[in-house]
């Protein structure tokens, strides 16, 4: 099994000429409804990308009692995702309002509502075994992915970690145990940046500072960055490099997550580090190409003919 533990939104999406600068209202002629949040995007993306439809994925969170929550839970069962971890609280579902440039950049603000609700202490042991692979994201509270990860890596679990959002100084004093609980880190040039710098140490070039933040881990740090592809440090030496499939950019939202997905669900099902992390970054691309976070995730048939 993957257990994704992480968050569940609900998006909202405004398409821009660019992205307005503080202070600065523009207009858009109409927003998009979306099912969103990064722990329900990685469960969705490794769901359709298992090769193997007995390898279930399982998703960890909390929603609102509102229909923003019955939607997404619906949405997750609807891409066989299983959602028996899943609990309603008296706390809103969350939103995030996401801006997309005609580029296909964005800039995205989340409303973490429910997702600061969920708890290790929610999750049963029952639901942890059988746990091949964790993933963790930064949208729920740094506290409870750390003991979760401490229950599943008990057990036997990997634990991937997606560094995202970037941690700030109030996630400072966790960081140093959250990535010693990790077996393979994940993060994008500023997010690994930006951890390094709250561990003390100065640095410049992402790839450098990944390098830095792998020494922390089980096994390796990735870096992804965007159209260059992804870096891997692994903690026997070996660099390894994958690269982007070459395509113009949609909607870059999401993309983050169909990595992280894919990668969760090509390591779960045994293949080694390099050719996941192609798989991985292909699927990236590929999500790239249609708006919406979760609309162009591929299927695993889809990444078998990308190659």
């Amino acid at each position: 099994m993957i257990l994704v533990f992480g968050s569940i939104n609900l998006d909202l999406v405004a398409r821009v000429r660019a992205i307005p600068r503080p202070g600065e209202t523009v207009l858009s002629e109409r927003y998009d409804l979306s099912f969103g949040g990064k722990g329900a995007n990685q469960a969705v993306a490794a769901a359709r990308a298992r090769k193997d439809t007995a390898l279930a994925v399982r998703m960890a969170s909390a929603v609102g009692e509102d229909d923003f929550g019955r939607s997404a839970l619906d949405n997750l069962a609807r891409n066989g995702v299983d959602i028996a971890a899943v609990r309603a609280v008296g706390l809103p579902t969350g939103c995030a309002f996401i801006t997309v440039s005609a580029a296909g950049e964005n800039a995205i603000t989340v409303a973490s509502g429910a997702n600061r609700a969920v708890s290790s202490a929610a999750l049963p042991d029952a639901l942890l075994e059988g746990v091949r692979v964790l993933v963790l994201q930064m949208e729920v509270p740094p506290a409870e992915a750390l003991a979760v990860a401490r229950r599943a890596r008990a057990r036997g679990a990997r634990v991937l970690l997606n560094l995202a959002p970037a941690p700030g100084e109030a996630e400072a004093a966790l960081l140093p145990a959250l990535l010693a609980e990790t077996d393979l880190l994940v993060a994008n040039e500023h997010e690994a940046l930006t951890a390094l710098a709250l561990l003390g140490e100065a640095e410049t070039d992402p790839e450098a500072a990944m390098r830095r933040l792998a020494m922390r881990c089980g096994e390796a740090g990735i870096v992804t960055l965007g159209r260059a592809g992804a870096v891997a440090f692994t903690g026997a030496g070996e660099t390894l490099r994958a690269a982007a499939l070459p395509v113009e950019a949609v909607d870059t939202t999401g993309a983050g997550d169909t990595f992280m997905g894919i990668l969760a669900a090509a390591l779960a099902e045994g293949m080694p580090l390099a050719p996941a992390l192609s798989r991985a970054c292909a699927g990236a691309s590929m999500a790239c190409l249609h708006p919406g976070a979760q609309a162009g995730m591929p299927h695993a048939a889809e990444l078998d003919a990308a190659g």
